[in-house]
């Protein structure tokens, strides 16, 4: 069977350049037309069929909104049933709505021309599946027609016959925009970026996959316009959050993007290869491929809230959200005393509170603060007119007892409430008086009853056995003696003596949290009775209460509360995964028992000072699920020349690793300047304003973590040559461990010596912050980086 090109509801092919028809007229014969008339061509081509589009979508909106108002009317009826049945339909309808109504910059951004394919067979969007061409689609003389036009977008389109307007990108037809090459073309000819704003085509970047090929549209000769589309995307100017590259996706990060999510997959990557934004682009695929089975939800873990809100907005232009969350680590504990932590440590208390040997202190801290405060030392009870007491040995004998198993501290105080009436009970003699079991029974529990009711009672074993907090045991941990008698024979002397005076701060660290997610686990929180529904007064009075029926939470109310009680997830997706501690390695894998996962990460660029004690963590976290891997080679952020500077710090922090390879090359060399006098004011705020008279998009400061607000004051109310960039907000401060993930138009960094001195990982860091520059780089140098005479640091000498 023959493939045939898509046609619209009119019979028309789809995306195909009619000039007469589209208001654009074509060439006169024998004559080839100006690249300026053909650009126009095509770009009159798109609009009219981005303006069917729309038109289409107009159309499904109104049939949303009727299936609003029906489901309204449906809920007059009354009975459970069709109140129920208005519920579910009101929640489809209103997410279906939700979807039609987003206003995308680039809804449609993708085309693709492909040749008669080998079969005829459609897949369930109306395209056609073959992947390689027919025998015969090309001509022996070179020449071949074009048999099929497919146009990529957000969300699939179809017109009032069901052919494809529009193919989601996540579609199995969709792939060839992404995977071609012209090294394996398969079927597609010419793929074409579209960049619209609204409902305006602003202009076309075609590349030829087949260059050696005259292919025929409509017996018109196949235009190709501009450059090449990957080239154009990637000299846009950056802003303050992150641009999907749906449009631009490559063939190796296509691969990783539809890849089967079962078990487990690795995803390597040096910088700029595009690891964050495959990490999201994945989860919008996985959710289109199978939404039922990713109901439970999909988790991204990123390093830094920086980051996160950088990246926040992909989803969302990918025609997803509500379904995935995107976490900081430092916010990943949900907990009643959590919170986002934005602080660091140092990196010595780091290194102690993130390896895995503080769970053995956490385990013993969360048995030893039960002994915090002002325990009492004796319980004494009135029973059967007897004065019962229990003393201070006897006492610890039942906490010892208590704690013997393996529970949650909170979750023993049953137990231990239990052991403390059998003692009382044993003390009292009252069991040997009755040989009948029942009536023993029934004194014993009378017993219970009565002793367990005494104020006395209940106010020793509130402040015997409290209910802790992880956040009450974090602060106790801050007592350095205690902390050292807790960490006997785990931590030397100074690792006490640094960790304790972290805990002391008010303010979270971002190492907190995974050491709080741990205690929660330890301790456990006690089950409380759920409180009772209230009842309307005059329900109760006319007994109407036991008449009518109970409401039931809807579809849409379960699903909300259960998003917000979620603490496990269908799919993990962890970004930038070397720089996981082994304790936060334990708090991510908690999240994820069930999970399939995908890692993406950087062993070169890792912050964490041994990695194999994460690796170690890692893989307990994933179990013994299969592994696969994919690894990504090509740089599409640093032009060569920025590329070839960090790699000299690559061969110094990891020797023998590879650096990904850059694509392109902008011809200007990384700027190197020494401060005066080791004061670095100046020079910052020199080199600051003329890189914002050099770019249209942000730059990017990136200093140690200790000089953060030193350099935030010193480029305060800066201007650049065309104004202030106060009110742009262009210039963007950050510490080396913040820049992980982000990019700029432009980077200054100062001192790397001092960045590189900052941990044991000090080098792997500062090859990441010289790798956030999408166009320009420049170094500021202080005394300490030694620099020569042109200002170039001892670090990024040849």
């Amino acid at each position: 069977m023959a493939a045939q090109q898509a046609v619209d509801s009119t019979g028309d092919p789809v995306g195909s350049a009619k000039g007469a028809e589209s208001g654009v007229p074509g060439p006169p014969q024998g004559s080839e037309p100006s690249p300026d008339s053909l650009r126009e061509r095509e770009i009159g081509a798109e609009q009219e069929h981005l303006d069917r589009v729309y038109r289409r979508l107009e159309e499904k909106i109104d049939e949303a909104e009727f299936l609003m108002n029906d489901a309204a009317r449906r809920g007059q009826v009354g009975t459970p049933g069709a109140l129920a049945e208005r519920d579910a339909q009101v929640f489809r309808a209103g997410v279906h709505l939700n979807r039609l109504n987003n206003e995308f910059e680039d809804f449609l951004f993708g085309r693709i021309d492909l040749l008669k394919g080998k079969d005829g067979k459609k897949g369930p969007d109306g395209a056609y599946t073959a992947v390689e061409p027919a025998e015969g689609a090309v001509r022996e003389d070179g020449t071949a027609d074009i048999a099929e036009t497919l146009h990529i977008g957000r969300i699939g389109v179809l017109d009032a016959d069901y052919a494809p307007l529009v193919i989601d990108w996540r579609a199995p037809a969709a792939a060839p925009f992404y995977r071609s090459t012209p090294v394996e073309p398969g079927r597609v000819v010419r793929r074409r970026v579209i960049r619209s704003k609204g409902r305006r085509v602003l202009g076309v970047e075609d590349d030829l996959m087949r260059p050696e090929l005259t292919a025929f549209l409509d017996g018109e000769r196949l235009a190709a316009i501009g450059d090449g589309a990957l080239m154009a995307a990637l000299g846009q100017a950056r802003g303050h959050t992150m641009r999907d590259i749906v449009a631009s996706i490559q063939a190796e990060q296509d691969l990783v993007i539809r890849a089967p999510a079962a078990s487990v997959t690795y995803v390597e990557g040096g910088p700029g290869t595009g690891k964050t934004a495959v990490a999201l682009h994945r989860a919008a695929y996985l959710l289109y491929q199978d939404r039922r089975r990713y109901s439970g939800g999909i988790l991204i873990v990123s390093p830094t809230p920086l980051l996160v809100s950088y990246t926040e907005g992909v989803l969302p232009s990918l025609g997803e959200e509500g379904q995935v969350a995107i976490r900081a680590v430092g916010s990943l504990y949900e907990g009643p005393d959590g919170g986002q932590a934005t602080e660091y440590d140092s990196p010595a208390a780091a290194r102690v509170k993130g390896s895995a040997r503080m769970l053995k202190v956490l385990r013993k801290a969360a048995r030893g603060a039960l002994e915090l405060g002002e325990v009492p030392a004796r319980l004494r009870v009135v029973a059967f007119g007897r004065r019962l007491e229990l003393d201070t040995e006897a006492l610890a004998r039942i906490r010892a007892s208590a704690l013997g198993g393996t529970a949650p501290v909170n979750l023993l105080r049953p137990r231990a409430r239990r052991l403390l009436l059998d003692a009382l009970w044993a003390q009292s003699g009252a069991g040997s008086r009755h040989t009948d079991p029942e009536l023993a029974a029934e004194l014993r529990s009378g017993f219970d009853e009565d002793v367990s009711a005494e104020d006395s009672f209940q106010s020793f074993l509130d402040a015997w056995w409290p209910e802790l907090t992880p956040r009450s045991v974090l602060a106790a941990m801050a007592d350095e003696r205690r902390l050292a008698r807790w960490s006997r024979r785990v931590l030397n002397q100074n690792e006490v003596r640094r960790a304790a005076r972290s805990f002391a701060r008010k303010e979270l660290s971002v190492h907190d949290v995974a050491l709080l997610d741990e205690l929660q686990a330890l301790l456990g929180t006690p089950v409380r009775p759920r409180p009772r529904r209230e009842l309307d007064p005059l329900d109760q009075l006319t007994g109407l209460e036991e008449l009518m029926p109970r409401r039931e939470e809807t579809q849409r109310e379960r699903a909300e509360r259960l998003a917000q009680e979620r603490t496990e997830y269908a799919h993990v997706i962890v970004d930038e995964a070397q720089d996981l501690t082994p304790m936060q390695w334990r708090m991510v894998g908690r999240r994820g028992r069930h999970a399939t996962w995908t890692v993406v990460g950087d062993p070169a660029q890792s912050s964490w000072s041994d990695p194999e004690e994460a690796a170690a963590a890692r893989d307990e976290a994933l179990g013994s699920r299969p592994r696969r891997r994919f690894t990504l080679t090509v740089n599409y952020r640093n032009p060569s020349e920025v590329a070839e500077l960090a790699a000299r710090v690559l061969a110094l922090a990891m020797p023998g690793a590879e650096a990904p390879r850059a694509v392109r090359s902008t011809g200007l060399r990384p700027r190197f300047r020494a401060a005066q006098d080791g004061a670095p004011a100046g020079a910052l705020r020199e080199e600051a304003a003329r890189l914002l008279g050099q770019v249209d998009g942000t730059v990017g400061v990136v200093v140690a973590m200790r000089r953060r607000e030193e350099v935030r004051r010193i480029l305060a109310g800066l201007t650049a040559p065309d104004g202030p960039a106060a009110d742009t907000g262009r210039v963007v401060v950050l510490g080396s461990l913040e820049a992980k993930g982000l990019e700029y138009d432009a980077t200054l960094v100062l001192s790397p010596a001092e960045i590189a001195d900052e941990s044991p990982a000090g080098l792997r860091v500062l090859y990441v912050a010289l790798t956030r520059a999408t166009q320009q780089l420049t170094v500021v140098s202080t005394p300490r980086d030694l620099p020569d005479a042109e200002g170039v640091p001892d670090l990024l000498r040849d």
